[in-house]
């Protein structure tokens, strides 16, 4: 069967590789991959700067966006053969932390956490691939292709469920959301937001184009201008920082309404000083602010993915994913294009 794999820490040692098919354990699932999204945490380890091999070995399969379709099961088991089933991408370290023991994985305290396609675990991108139960997901099959957006709508899932707790606390309602970066985690994260009844603002630099198109077929209201300015119009009581860019991050904070909830979903570059310190403890002190970064998922987290993507418009769904790639041209995938939302490495495309 092929697969892809890189050497992690190298740059330019990825490659399209014949592997050996998995054994099936009897207490697991054999899943044939049918479809696998790219982000930029795969870019980076294509590009030598992140990722870890499984133990005594130099090559890790990649991916660990993954929609497949169970092969086998074990017999009593939840799942059967035929269904659509996406993989949890985080396992609890081996010697649980607190968190880890409690079935909260993604909050793992002590890092020994390992990750499938990322951290000593192989990813999801080879033809087939064999999957522990508790650790997998039905996806709606009347999503298709679709399902493979599962993973990056956990990842804002487990956000909502992290602002849902911070402002049951706070003075103001939830009533309005602003978003940054239109991106995928934007895009599901305003998603997620109109789900929830919420007046949702999206801000991006991109004047045309899908992006804001997508957010008004939404019923979104678009902007490409100042953070300032968008939290002035649109008062939001949280704002959903998805970029990493550490312009906007330091725009969020300072330009938010007191009280507000500030949430980052995207990583950023470091060593770069855009803020005093002081002036940002006394912006969040003054204005009793809440920040906080979230990333990750649990089983909980990607089965309300699911969820949110099976009660979505399948036709606003589909235009996300801007182009598919068929398994024999992947690296494709990871030529950036400015027309690009989600990437996807179609593995149904027999295409050689």
């Amino acid at each position: 069967m092929r697969g892809i794999i890189v050497t992690p820490g190298t740059e330019g040692g990825a490659r399209l590789a014949e592997l050996e098919e998995p054994e099936r354990g009897e207490d697991q699932l054999l899943v044939r991959t049918m479809a696998l999204g790219v982000c930029g945490t795969d870019r980076e380890i294509l590009d030598g700067r992140y990722g870890w091999a499984p133990p005594g070995r130099g090559w890790l399969v990649l991916g660990h966006e993954s929609l497949g379709r169970v092969a086998a099961a074990p017999s009593g088991c939840e799942f059967a053969a035929g269904d659509f089933v996406v993989g949890i991408v985080r396992r609890p370290d081996p010697a649980p932390c607190v968190c880890c023991a409690r079935g909260e994985f993604d909050m793992c305290r002590n890092g020994g956490y390992r990750e499938r396609g990322i951290k000593e675990l192989d990813g999801y991108g080879a033809e087939l691939v064999t999957l522990e139960p508790e650790f997998a997901v039905k996806v709606d099959p009347s999503l298709g292709l679709l399902g493979v957006l599962t993973e990056p709508t956990s990842v804002v899932a487990k956000a909502w469920e992290r602002i849902d707790r911070v402002k049951y606390q706070a003075c103001p309602p939830l009533a309005s959301a602003l978003i940054t970066g239109a991106g995928p985690i934007g895009l599901l994260a305003a998603l997620l937001g109109v789900q929830r009844g919420l007046e949702v603002h999206l801000l991006d630099r991109a004047r045309e184009g899908p992006k804001p198109e997508l957010a008004r077929s939404l019923g979104v209201s678009y902007h490409s201008g100042k953070v300032a300015d968008a939290c002035r119009e649109a008062e939001p009581e949280v704002v959903l920082e998805c970029t990493g860019a550490p312009e906007l991050v330091a725009e969020v904070v300072q330009g938010s309404a007191p009280a507000t909830v500030e949430c980052l979903l995207g990583v950023s570059p470091s060593g770069r000083a855009l803020i005093d310190v002081g002036t940002l403890n006394n912006e969040l002190v003054l204005e009793n602010d809440v920040v906080f970064g979230s990333v990750n998922a649990n089983r909980r987290h990607f089965a309300a993915a699911a969820d949110a993507l099976a009660a979505a418009d399948p036709d606003w769904l589909t235009r996300l994913i801007t182009r598919r790639v068929p398994l024999a041209a992947w690296t494709e995938a990871f030529d950036k294009r400015d027309t690009d939302i989600k990437t996807v490495i179609d593995f149904t495309d027999d295409t050689r």
